[in-house]
This record gives C-alpha cells, structure tokens and sequence, in this order.
C-alpha cells in the first residue's frame, strides 16, 4: 500500500497578508489531511520578502506541522521546479499525493498541472485550496472554477482527482480496514 502522502503549498504568514477566502476554514481542512496521512511535505515559497527564517515565510500558526513532516522551498509558481520535490517523492516510493494550499490559481494550479504532466497521480482537496479575490473574479469563483477545470484536464489515464476533505478522509479509512 503506499504512503498517504499529502503536499501543502504556500500556506505562509506573508502570503497570507493578502487576505485569502476561508483561511480558518482551509486551515482546518488542511490540517484534518494532514493528521491522517502517512508523511506531509509543505512547500514554501521565498521569493521577495518570504525568505527563510523570515516571519513572513514561516507557516501559518494554525496550522498543524506533524513529525516527521519535510519541507521543500521554491522560487516559482511550480513546485517542482529546480526543487527537491521529485526527489523527496522519489526516496519515498510515493507516486501519488493529495494537493492543498495556497494559491488555488497560481502556485496549486501550476503545480498540479506540472505534476500530473510528470505522471504523479494528483488527488485535489476540492475544499483545502484557496486564493485571493481578483480584479476579475471572486476567490470564491476561481475555487469553482479550478476545480473544474482539473477534474477535466486532458490527461489520458492520469486526470486529476478532485474530491472533498471528507470523502479523501473516507477513502483514507477503507484504505485501512
């Protein structure tokens, strides 16, 4: 069986300065994922002001950091670009993993599509991503909307699954009986 594995993205004091929909919302969700997975991987941005041992780049204070967790930083909306990632995946045995975080239309977005192109097997927790309001659309919107369009992705054989922090949590449990 392989590891429950779940990647959190950007889910950082200083990207979260812009106000983003249902922080506390997210956050629980994210941490209810990560509470049940086998290994949690949070990725972080630093770039501009998040540079590590910054305030600003340091995680969310609600959110919940399980042992054993690794941490991969970028510099780029992919986050396996010129990072550690594949290889952290990679020593793990892991091909398959559950995306959150923060920003549902840059950083998640760029990532899932980048990951799913290289063969990973992306689950999305359709309700643990998140992102600002922009000028031509809400937060909550762009929520729908990518949501959409990952479930639809033109994949053969490696779409994108998007699914609800409860029935990923569900699955998690008939996976373990």
């Amino acid at each position: 069986m392989s590891l429950k594995t779940v990647v959190v993205v950007d889910m950082q004091n200083g990207v979260f300065a812009t106000p983003r929909f249902d922080q506390a919302g997210c956050t629980a969700r994210i941490n209810q994922l990560t509470e049940a997975a086998d290994r949690t991987i949070f990725i972080s941005h630093c770039e501009g002001e998040l540079q590590e041992g910054t305030t600003a780049f340091q995680l969310l204070a609600g959110l919940h950091q399980p042992e054993g967790s690794l941490y991969v930083s970028k510099t780029a909306c992919d986050s396996f670009w010129r990072t550690r990632l594949a290889d952290t995946l990679a020593q793990l045995n892991v091909d398959a993993f559950v995306i959150c975080g923060c920003a549902t239309d840059y950083c998640v977005d760029t990532t899932i599509k980048v990951g799913a192109g290289l063969g990973y097997r992306i689950t999305v927790a359709a309700d643990a991503h998140t992102t600002a309001d922009r000028t031509w659309a809400s937060a909550e919107q762009l929520i729908g909307q990518h949501n959409e369009v990952w479930a639809g992705l033109s994949l053969p054989g490696n779409v994108p699954e998007v699914k609800s922090t409860a029935a990923i949590l569900a699955e998690w449990m008939r996976r373990a009986e």
